[in-house]
């Protein structure tokens, strides 16, 4: 039974950042057909980010009371529908709204997936089984470009979603049929529905208003979303039966600062993917199926690393692998600030290499750390916060990237007229994560020498 869950959990892990990461090299081939901007292209990947980041702590939280793996299983089931119908949207806004309900999908299967390994696995086996999964990501990361680029240059982009489905049909019946238990430590605690909403209505506001930045109205928006996750906080502190825990971030240090470490590590790294895809085919001419191979690099290598780190952190201190990583990280977003018109693609093969090595040895014993770091009832809530550190990183990282590519390209359909500006926009992009990720050495530092695993 472990080893099928484990099964289950990988290809789901798998199967939702390939489609992600896909759709990153559909890009240009989407706008095209749906005559969008930048701006508008930046949002079919970002109105997934935003809707799995607001609804993965109540739906979190909602697992460990209601049951993980009853979660997990609807979670695909709305994915697989959702697949189906944004390869049958018929206008870019269809195409949005489809992948901000995917997106609630995804909330539900990474808002249990890594409880439910923590939940089966004793502390000794559990890095390896993090790591295996975390692996799987990083190979659907792999896929995706390549993959996807060849799908999108010969299939069109909506094969994309159509390769998904069968895969997810499969983890549907096996968790219908295979699997007859559940965990829900939490059972009998009562969910916390007002704290739900106003979670869920201020960060849309504040990842809404940042992703529009920098006009005057989404500045008001970001701080609105801002006051309404402080109001948040104050009634977590009193409620009986709060849907986040506080007191994790507040009492537990290596749970706090390690969260910190992955939400700066995210930010930081996944539009690298969207700008290098941009840069590719409309500054170095490739085609869809070209960029990917060349982009495949960056998660072939996290994914060849993830596992060897996940088993080093059953022996070895957590916070110098993820830290040493995070360093290497800094030195290959160095090497892509410098990226130019003329820039060989050895360059850019060197840092992704470099990226892909520092990601992979940073993220399975970072999320060791946090999923080891907490009492059973709060190994869903601990789930979904990983999850949201990341898709709120990720949502950052790309609302970065999209401001500054406003601020120098404006909302036009990109050409290659375009150019110098792109570029210049991509540098400064670059620089911003450089400086953020150098901060982020420092947040995963700071979290202490290992301290005891929770069994």
């Amino acid at each position: 039974m472990r080893r099928l869950i484990l099964a289950l959990i990988m290809i789901t892990s798998l199967v939702n950042p390939f489609l992600g990461a896909a759709i990153n090299v559909a890009l240009p081939q989407i706008g095209e057909e749906f005559s969008m901007g930048a701006i508008g292209m930046s949002w079919v990947a970002m109105a997934f980010l935003l809707s799995s980041a607001v609804f993965l702590v109540p739906l979190g939280k909602l697992a460990d009371i209601r049951g993980r793996m009853k979660i997990f299983t609807w979670g695909n089931i709305v994915i697989a529908i959702t697949s189906l119908l944004c390869a049958l949207s018929g206008t870019g806004s269809q195409l949005i709204i489809l992948r901000g309900i995917q997106g609630i999908g995804s909330a539900m299967v990474f808002g249990t997936g890594m409880a439910i390994l923590t939940s089966i696995y004793p502390p000794g086996e559990r890095g390896k089984a993090i790591g295996l999964a975390v692996t799987a990501v990083y190979v659907g990361l792999s896929l995706a470009p390549s993959l996807g680029g060849i799908l999108t240059q010969y299939l069109g982009w909506r094969s994309v979603f159509w390769f998904t489905v069968p895969f997810q049909a499969i983890v549907v019946l096996l968790s219908l049929f295979r699997v007859r238990k559940d965990w829900a430590d939490a059972c009998g605690d009562e969910f916390d529905l007002s704290g739900s909403l106003v979670y869920m209505v201020s960060m849309s506001a504040f990842m809404f208003g940042f992703s529009r930045l920098p006009g005057t109205l989404a500045l008001v928006i970001c701080l609105a979303g801002l006051g309404g996750l402080s109001l948040f906080v104050i009634l977590e502190l009193r409620t009986r039966f709060p849907v986040f825990p506080i007191a994790l971030f507040t009492t537990n240090r290596r749970f706090a600062f390690s969260n910190l470490a992955a939400l700066i590590n995210y930010a930081t790294t996944f539009a690298i993917t969207f700008l290098l895809s941009l840069y590719l085919q409309y500054i170095q001419g490739l085609s869809p199926r070209d960029a990917g191979l060349v982009l495949v690099i960056q998660p072939l290598i996290m994914a060849l690393v993830a596992t060897v780190a996940g088993k080093l952190s059953d022996r070895y201190d957590a916070r110098i692998l993820a830290s040493s990583g995070m360093a290497l990280t800094v030195i290959g977003l160095l090497i892509l600030s410098t990226l130019s018109a003329s820039s060989s693609l050895s360059l850019l093969v060197l840092a992704l290499l470099i990226v892909g090595l520092g990601f992979g040895f940073f993220s399975s014993p970072n999320t060791h750390v946090i999923m080891s770091s907490v009492e059973k009832k709060h190994l869903g809530i601990a789930s979904a916060t990983v999850g949201t550190m990341r898709l709120t990183g990720q949502m950052i990282s790309m609302g970065i990237a999209t401001m500054i590519l406003q601020l120098f390209v404006g909302n036009h359909p990109l050409n290659h007229s375009h150019g110098p500006d792109f570029l210049r926009s991509m540098q400064v992009t670059f620089l911003i994560f450089v400086i953020l990720c150098t901060l982020g050495v420092f947040a995963s530092l700071a979290r202490g020498k290992a301290g005891r695993v929770i069994p």
